[in-house]
């Protein structure tokens, strides 16, 4: 089984996490820019976040035989902190870098004007650097919210199919899949979406643009989430050809209309003397 996770946060996870997922199948990633868990007060604190997104974490994750790739934008919960705004101007330099393969995560947490306006102006750098969207869907009040970000993408001129939606349940993927944009799904312990369910959307919807991720972060989640769906999709029945077009041909498709996926293969974890900025992922053995 080979994974490309769509959507994880591995600067919140460890180098065992790394590990595990590897010896998964994992070999691709995207780590969208998200929020801290706590308030950034400055816009020095996410180009420093930014950096370390294509530089540090690109670099472990190396060591570790995955390749990564992320998406960067002013995320939706900090779109509604005056002190956060100016990060839109900074913007534009990390969309034309190396690595970048979406903007993302746009979109609603609490369906403001000042979300509004953020969401608007990030689909519009979208269009101008000729990238795909990556859109969070509120946990909250999810249908209405999904049915907003349908209007606002239909609004912004960009193509559908270059919109990823995600954090989808069983009351929103139907007006998602009417309107052409992929279909996001993280899969969580507690909340979310799980294994059976998205078994259950994949056996009505089909597998077309249908995205699974594991959206592990912070928070209580699981970085095996896409492995753990696919041996429940061939525990329904499902082909080993479902399994990849789900898990891997299609977050490609998706994320390589950015033209910016780098998906050769990489060897497994070896001891190395590589470094970046004079740091190693190695402890022990004389190794700081």
């Amino acid at each position: 089984m080979r994974i490309f996770d769509p959507h994880i946060h591995m600067t919140s996870r460890t180098t065992d996490d790394y590990e595990a997922m590897f010896s998964a199948g994992v070999r691709a990633l995207v780590e969208p820019a998200f929020w801290l868990g706590q308030p950034r007060t400055s816009v020095a604190s996410f180009t420093d976040y930014f950096d370390s997104l294509i530089g540090w974490e690109r670099f472990r994750a190396a060591q570790f035989g995955i390749r990564h790739h992320c998406t960067i934008a002013l995320n939706p919960k900090e779109a509604n902190d005056p002190r956060c705004r100016e990060v839109l101007d900074v913007l534009p330099r990390y969309l034309a870098k190396d690595g970048v393969v979406a903007v993302g995560e746009v979109g609603y947490d609490s369906m403001t004007p000042e979300e509004d306006e953020v969401f608007s102006r990030q689909l519009a750098m979208a269009v101008e650097y000729e990238l795909p969207a990556l859109v969070h869907t509120p946990h909250r009040d999810k249908l209405a919210g999904t049915r907003r970000t349908l209007d606002v993408v239909k609004e912004s001129g960009i193509d559908p199919g270059r919109v990823l939606v995600d954090h989808l349940n069983e009351p929103t993927v139907g007006v998602v899949h009417e309107s052409g944009s992929w279909m996001g799904f993280s899969i969580y312990p507690d909340t979310k979406m799980d294994e059976q369910r998205m078994v259950a959307i994949l056996q009505r919807y089909g597998t077309d643009r249908m995205i699974v991720n594991s959206a592990a972060d912070w928070g209580r989640s699981d970085p095996l989430k896409t492995y753990k769906t696919g041996l429940a999709m061939l525990d329904a029945g499902f082909t080993d050809a479902d399994v990849d077009k789900v898990l891997w041909q299609n977050p490609v498709e998706f994320y390589g209309q950015s033209d910016r996926l780098v998906l050769d293969e990489l060897p497994g974890f070896a001891p190395s003397t590589d470094t970046f900025a004079g740091n190693s992922v190695l402890r022990g053995g004389g190794n700081t």
